[in-house]
């Protein structure tokens, strides 16, 4: 796993030392050596390396990475510019078009929003092939915790997105009055039309960041 270098170090590199991380790591390192395991060990902490900690605007929180090949590179919800474009992610870009009339991009890449201060958070931050899930309960989520929690703490404004049941779940932890927190259901094609669609949670989050005075997220992704 490539190191995280950047102002995250401070907030979280206690994490490091902790047991749970030390059996963590040694279940990630066995995983890999024994199985396809996704994202490459590179891409597992980019989100934090895209997005340092003091650049932190928004968090949109997702589950656990995409199980197929080449899919996953370490934001939630992004996938790597020639890969179809996930049925999630799809009617994300669907309720951006309704709500800020923005064109559907001909790919997935999220970089972008990363680089502007989005924090593309995975609770779970590796997946063995073909199988979702699978790397739940062995100690990601108490890591990704600790990150919610360093965000929360942050003397700024800063915008939560919870999209379904598991990121509503992180709510109790966000007790930050200066920040936002938007819920609606998952984009996925099983829960969107229960009210993601229609929810504005883009064109909400950018009055909110105008009204404290920072820079608004271009939502926008180029084709490639």
């Amino acid at each position: 796993m490539s190191a995280i270098t950047n102002d995250w170090l401070e907030a979280i590199g206690d994490e490091f030392r902790k047991p749970y991380y030390s059996k963590l790591y040694r279940f990630i390192k066995e995983e890999y050596s024994n199985y396809v395991v996704y994202p490459n060990t590179d891409d597992i902490f980019n989100a934090f390396h895209l997005t340092p900690l003091n650049e932190v605007k928004v968090v949109i929180i997702g589950q656990d990475p995409y199980h197929n090949v080449g899919q996953a590179h370490g934001l939630c919800f992004s996938v790597k510019p020639e890969v179809e474009i996930p049925p999630s992610l799809l009617n994300i870009y669907k309720e951006l078009n309704e709500d800020l009339g923005l064109r559907i991009p001909n790919n997935g890449y999220l970089v972008s929003w990363a680089k502007q201060g989005v924090l593309l958070l995975n609770t779970v931050l590796t997946v063995r092939a073909h199988q979702a899930n699978s790397h739940q309960g062995h100690g990601w989520e108490e890591f990704t915790d600790a990150v919610i929690h360093a965000v929360n703490a942050i003397d700024r404004p800063i915008v939560f997105l919870l999209w379904g049941r598991p990121a509503g779940l992180k709510r109790p932890m966000l007790t930050n009055p200066k920040h936002l927190i938007l819920e609606a259901p998952h984009p996925s094609p099983l829960s969107a039309y229960r009210g993601f669609f229609g929810c504005k949670h883009f064109s909400k989050t950018n009055e909110f960041l105008k009204a404290n005075g920072l820079t608004p997220i271009d939502w926008q992704i180029e084709d490639v």
